[in-house]
């Protein structure tokens, strides 16, 4: 199987390029929104592939980043959920954009995909959550970089002072993390970072109760 291609880009298209490697043209289908912003034709390029086999077809996809490929490798987990499909909720939502939603279980954010419905954003969320803490403690590590790195929320520290808190009364990090998404919505940003935390707590706990 192919891993990784490390070559020249010789010509891009609308959901796919051919990248040149040692004269071998490969076409490696990609998200829309890498596609968009890639350097001209005749520029080096390195590639993090995923092969499919089938009966009558090779196909090769291609990430930028290695965590983008575990993420697609998630996706494609998801009954309903085929390779396009998760190429176009990447390219939507970006993998800054997948983690969130999947550790927030944000089905909206889902759903702003053309092809996936309320049902089927609902599913993916649903699946992702238990599926996301399985990708190993080095690329969760590098998730939880990203989206800190990601994250524009000023609050973002007491988000997970709170989240850190909750984890240790013994609460699921994803249910104690949407329960906080909900309980911030009520909250002024002007309030303290200290008391945003205890006030997080809170609200994360009465949203936790049965």
């Amino acid at each position: 199987m192919i891993g990784r291609l490390k070559g020249v880009v010789d010509d891009i298209r609308s959901d796919s390029l051919i990248l040149d490697v040692n004269g071998v043209g490969y076409l490696v289908h990609c998200a829309s929104n890498f596609l968009a912003n890639l350097p001209a034709p005749g520029s080096p390029l390195s590639l993090y592939i995923e092969t499919q086999v089938r009966e009558d077809a090779i196909t090769l996809f291609g990430f930028e980043q290695e965590l983008e490929r575990e993420w697609f490798r998630l996706l494609t987990t998801v009954q309903g959920v085929g390779a396009r499909l998760a190429l176009a909720i990447l390219g939507t939502l970006g993998v800054e954009g997948v983690a969130r939603a999947a550790a927030l279980q944000d089905k909206n954010a889902f759903a702003r995909t053309s092809g996936v419905g309320p049902k089927l954003a609902g599913r993916i969320a649903n699946d992702l959550k238990d599926k996301g803490p399985g990708l190993g403690a080095g690329l969760a590590r590098q998730t939880a970089r990203t989206l800190a790195a990601a994250s524009p929320d000023p609050n973002h520290m007491a988000f997970q002072d709170a989240l850190s808190a909750l984890v240790n009364l013994g609460y699921r990090e994803p249910d104690a993390s949407a329960a906080l998404s909900r309980a911030r919505h009520g909250l002024s940003e002007a309030i303290a970072p200290g008391a945003m935390v205890a006030e997080l707590i809170r609200g994360g706990l009465k949203e936790l109760a049965p």
